[in-house]
């Protein structure tokens, strides 16, 4: 199983909809809220190049929004 990482905010409804993705299929995940982490904040934007949330780091991928199909075919066909 791939290491997962969600950068989410509490307010994003895109991000509750990954981790209750997550939770439903349990794919253990690490979360960093960028909301009130800088230095998360900052490591998001470096790995996605961009301040929109979810960023979710699944092995060498990095998705951004909340894509149920690509998630699916990344973390639950293997």
């Amino acid at each position: 199983m791939k290491d997962v990482t969600i950068y989410s905010t509490t307010s994003c409804h895109y991000c509750a909809l990954a981790k209750e993705f997550f939770k439903a299929h349990n794919i253990p995940y690490t979360e960093y809220n960028v909301g009130v982490d800088a230095q998360r904040r900052k490591e998001m934007v470096e790995l996605s190049g961009q301040l929109g949330v979810p960023v979710i780091h699944a092995g060498d991928t990095v998705l951004v929004g909340f894509q149920e199909k690509l998630l699916s075919d990344l973390l639950l066909s293997q």
